[in-house]
């Protein structure tokens, strides 16, 4: 049995109609604050033209402590986050698979567009240290992959998926273009008035960050100097949690060139700013790391990285580990506004290999 996340959207409307004869289905839609709430009634209506059941399941306190809360702390600390990996790794393919399995489902689909595939792959393991008898064992390894349409393509998301989660997750939209998704929804009235696809975080009504981290920071933000690359002060700030790097808008106003957020000194309450080539750098700092098959990387050649979603993968020229477990990273070329809270994200061609979270 497969359990389908309903989001109202046509992607899994159209996920769910692909598996519809394949598979006993249901759908499952997530409520997890105000903002879910047009989802249940559009997952509803098309649940109810497929004639499948449908299941909603309440994770507001735990979105909340999972995601909203941190999304506000890392802003806080000067860092701008990417919530929707979090949200996949902890409440869609966490909580809610756990849920998806209580109401006896074997898998859960989504309309993410990725893919996933198995390989099995013989290896030796030592049984005793004395003897030093070894014998080999079958294992599937699943791997994730780019979707066919790259425009549209959402693995970058998923980099912080387990095994565990892997086999158990079903992408009907891999190798189909966004395109084709609309015309197999059209062709099979799956589309309602009130469907929307939404390119921002879904709990920012408005996409007003300022407003949002007003309300939901702990602390109140506190004003404080501009800096230019030299130290000297030459403006003020509204509080460090309303900028990020690479940001032009809202900073000083009266100059005749343009000053870009370079750096933030959360400890000194400080913004230091310069022009457009200040930005660029070849080299940074990953934490949190996750690989998806368990295994650290090498450094191979054409390992590529993604520095932030719809960003070019980049060549990278060198990895270095560090003894507490981070990942020093060289590019081959500069690339601009490589900003902390941000994940970097490794691949082998279209293979997510796995990624961590930039801390500088």
């Amino acid at each position: 049995m497969v359990a389908i996340a309903m989001s109202g959207g046509i992607d899994s409307a159209v996920a769910a109609f692909l598996l519809q004869g394949k598979y006993q289905i249901f759908g499952l839609t997530m409520f997890s604050g105000s903002f879910g709430k047009s989802a249940i009634k559009n997952a509803k209506i098309i649940c109810q033209r497929l004639k499948i059941p449908h299941y909603v399941v309440n994770l507001e306190k735990e979105f909340k402590r999972e995601i909203i809360k941190p999304f506000a702390k890392e802003y806080a600390n000067g860092r701008t986050p990417n919530p929707c990996i979090w949200c996949n790794e902890k409440i869609k393919f966490g909580l809610l698979l756990k849920k998806a399995e209580k109401l006896g489902a074997n898998f859960l689909a989504t309309g993410h567009y990725a893919r996933i595939t198995r390989e099995i792959s013989n290896f030796k393991f030592q049984i005793s240290n004395k003897s030093q008898i070894t014998n080999s064992k079958n294992r599937t390894i699943y791997k994730l992959l780019k979707a066919k349409d790259k425009a549209k393509d959402q693995s970058y998301f998923l980099y912080r998926l387990k095994q565990s989660q892997l086999k158990k997750i079903i992408f009907p939209l891999g190798d189909l273009t966004k395109e084709e998704v609309k015309k197999i929804a059209v062709k099979n009235k799956l589309l309602i008035k009130e469907q929307k696809e939404s390119h921002e975080i879904c709990f920012i009504p408005d996409n007003d960050y300022r407003k949002f981290l007003k309300n939901n920071l702990r602390r109140k933000t506190k004003k404080g100097v501009i800096k230019n690359l030299r130290g000297k002060i030459i403006g003020e700030h509204q509080g460090l949690p309303f900028y990020t790097v690479g940001q032009r808008k809202g900073l000083i106003k009266g100059q005749k060139r343009p000053f870009y957020v370079v750096k933030m000194d959360n400890g000194n309450n400080t913004l230091t700013v310069g022009g457009e080539k200040d930005l660029y750098q070849k080299e940074f700092t990953v934490g949190r790391i996750n690989w998806l098959d368990g295994k650290e990387i090498k450094n191979k050649k054409k390992i590529t990285v993604k520095i932030r979603y719809c960003h070019p993968d980049i060549l990278v020229d060198f990895l270095k580990w560090q003894q507490n477990g981070k990942l020093d990273v060289k590019l081959k070329k500069p690339q601009k506004a490589v900003t902390p809270g941000q994940s970097a994200v490794f691949y082998n061609k279209d293979e997510v290999l796995g990624g961590g979270v930039i801390e500088k």
